[in-house]
């Protein structure tokens, strides 16, 4: 008895320079319409020229971060995904710009799933699912004590679980 994905019929930009990559993410999402780019000048085009459901950015290679700073302002939510440059300063940066989701290329398996988090929360942030689900394998790639190190971590996890305080 499998429900339909909330995915269904979403308009979804996909931009990295991988073209493997970009094949990869449309056989997840098939379900949906998927515009792919492979460079910052196109990307950008289809960011000023469409209404996506969610954008699906890589860090390096497109320029990722600024490509952020475009789809946010013009209100998509938009999800960080990224293999080189996974750390501590790139998972801050895409909180920092508006990013409601980070996900290591490396977890692209589970990509429909985090997608349906970010559709089901409405574009809202669903920072506090990722790190429930995500804490353990990024305390093995970051070290235990990542976010003991910047007080940013912790005081945005506090803010998380304020925030859902006050929801609940």
């Amino acid at each position: 008895m499998s429900s339909e994905s909330p995915l269904k019929d979403r308009l979804i930009l996909v931009v990295d320079d991988e073209p493997d990559v970009l094949e990869t993410v449309e056989e997840q999402l098939d379900m949906c319409q998927v515009h792919k780019a492979t460079d910052y000048d196109t990307a950008l085009q289809y960011i000023l020229s469409y209404t996506y459901d969610v954008v699906i950015l890589d860090i390096m290679g497109v320029k990722g971060f600024e490509l952020l700073r475009h789809a946010v302002s013009r209100g998509f939510p938009t999800v960080m995904f990224t293999a080189h440059a996974l750390s501590p300063e790139s998972l801050k940066k895409s909180i920092k710009l508006g990013a409601v989701s980070f996900l290591p290329k490396e977890k692209i398996a589970e990509l429909r799933s985090y997608l349906e988090d970010v559709v089901l929360g409405g574009g809202e942030s669903v920072w506090q699912k990722l790190f429930d689900r995500m804490g353990s394998y990024f305390n093995r790639k970051f070290g235990p004590d990542w976010k003991e190190k910047d007080k940013f971590f912790i005081e945005f996890e506090e803010e998380l679980r304020t925030s859902q305080k006050n929801q609940a």
